[in-house]
């Protein structure tokens, strides 16, 4: 008898489990506070992204690498900034990523492929000598 209990009781365990799974399941399909109706739900193993969320390239060491590289260029005033349209020198934040760059360089060492061992050490050979460049035209102001 006490065998017959132990049963009911792995069964009512695993009902709950099952029932618990199958929530969580219809809990991600939907967006957060907002039911899915039936036609409105994705195919398991794929996520949908609202039209003004564009889907993003897949996370490497390269992308972080270009993105703090583009973040650079945009304190130096070679490129644009992307709120403001206007290419603007700040020379303190130019520094700081720079700055972040040769930490993550030192701070990877020995964990990176060729490829992008060489790829963070040109990044940042370039944007080294752009910053001195940048710095040392009479014209640039200091900004803050």
């Amino acid at each position: 008898m006490a065998d017959e209990k132990k049963i009911i009781i792995d069964e009512d365990w695993k009902t709950q489990v099952q029932a618990e799974k199958e929530a969580a399941k219809h809990a991600g399909d939907s967006p957060i506070g907002e039911p899915a109706s039936a036609g409105e739900r994705a195919a398991p193993g794929t996520t949908t992204a609202p039209p003004h969320d564009p889907p993003m390239p897949p996370a490497s060491f390269e992308m972080l690498v270009t993105t703090l590289a583009t973040e650079a260029l945009v304190a130096l005033g070679q490129v644009p900034h992307p709120a403001t349209n206007k290419a603007e020198l700040h020379r303190n934040h130019a520094q700081y990523i720079i700055d972040t760059l040769d930490v993550l360089r030192q701070k990877t060492k020995g964990n990176l492929s060729p490829q992008e061992q060489n790829l963070i050490d040109e990044v940042l050979h370039q944007m080294r000598m752009l910053f001195v460049a940048v710095a040392s035209q009479p014209s640039a102001t200091p900004s803050a």
